[in-house]
């Protein structure tokens, strides 16, 4: 639109969302640059990743859990209760134990308002936010308010170490 002079300025609702919609997505993505090599801090997201069910042993799940650097040791198997299992709130992760020999990961991360998960107890993954809790052999919704299962997150279980990746 051109302007003659003398002419007063007139600015549309349209033309300021507009610009503030551009200034919003250059400061969105001068925040997210970054060096494409560091993964450190890095998540990655997983929507509704599958648990790859597993025995004598070895991990459950797949890609999915947020912090931690692949291949951390968690905690030594024996750490891990038979019928229960441990939060990795650092890591983001909580590794299960539904049955002997049998460990699961998942993201400790709830599916509802993305509160923390605290606690294993009773066979559930329990929030402390809202009341959800998850089945410790699945991670599906064992009681909601959470609609979604905890996504897997891929651990190894190697002489009798648990690890992420």
């Amino acid at each position: 639109m051109e302007q003659t002079p003398g002419t007063p300025v007139t600015t549309t609702r349209r033309t300021m969302v507009a610009a503030a919609g551009a200034t919003g997505l250059a400061a969105v993505l001068a925040a997210c640059g970054g060096s494409k090599g560091s993964s450190a801090g890095s998540s990655t997201s997983a929507s509704g990743g599958t648990s790859q069910g597993s025995s004598g042993g070895t991990s459950g799940g797949s890609s999915g859990t947020g912090g931690g650097a692949s291949g951390a040791t968690l905690a030594k198997t024996s750490d891990i209760p038979e019928g229960g299992g441990k939060v990795f709130a650092d890591q983001r992760v909580v590794v299960t134990q539904p049955t002997a020999g049998q460990f699961k990961g998942f993201s400790a991360v709830c599916t509802h308002q993305q509160c923390t998960v605290s606690e294993v107890k009773d066979g559930t993954i329990n929030c402390p936010c809202h009341g959800s809790k998850f089945h410790i052999a699945d991670g599906s919704v064992a009681n909601g308010p959470a609609s979604q299962p905890l996504p897997a997150a891929h651990i190894t279980v190697a002489n009798g170490a648990v690890k992420l990746g």
